[in-house]
């Protein structure tokens, strides 16, 4: 018979998975908002703005799948960025990665926004989607809160100067 795990082992096994998600977490949290605004202009498009209206007009089942579905998509994409890497075309495999990914956040961010009043009427999302929010803020205030997050940011405030300073010279 098989102890639970000791809370010390879960405790560190938490630790490792909230390191890992940290980069994750950090370019949602940067590439969330805006990306979702620039897909929202395409809302201006006469067809977009029809297709999103459809969108947030699902029922919450209907929504789920919409949301999923580019996850899915993109997913051999991301493989085939993987394949790249392993034939060691390593700048392809980076620029269709990060296309992806740029991508996918743009779509899945807005379409999110589109479907979360239907989202929340599903009783496992309503469940876990707050608790997962309070999560993610909790971890990136931490991450904000840091030295090492305080020393980048002061130094990319330092270049960002530097680089004012330089061009205003040069007018």
């Amino acid at each position: 018979m098989n102890a639970p795990p000791r809370p010390r082992l879960r405790s560190v096994l938490r630790a490792v998975v909230t390191a890992l998600l940290v980069p994750v977490l950090l370019f949602e949290e940067w590439g969330w908002a805006p990306l979702a605004a620039l897909a929202a202009q395409l809302g201006r498009l006469p067809l977009w703005a029809w297709l999103e209206r459809k969108v947030s007009a699902l029922s919450p089942w209907a929504a789920l799948v919409v949301l999923v579905v580019p996850m899915a998509v993109l997913f051999p994409v991301k493989l085939m960025a993987l394949y790249f890497f392993g034939l060691g075309h390593f700048k392809s495999g980076f620029l269709l990665l990060i296309g992806a990914k740029i991508a996918g956040t743009a779509i899945v961010a807005r379409l999110f926004q589109l479907t979360l009043p239907a989202l929340m009427q599903l009783p496992q999302f309503a469940k876990w989607y707050p608790r997962w929010k309070d999560w993610k803020d909790r971890v990136l205030e931490q991450v904000r809160g840091s030295a090492a997050w305080r020393a980048v940011r002061a130094f990319r405030l330092d270049m960002r100067r530097w680089w004012r300073s330089v061009r205003g010279g040069a007018d």
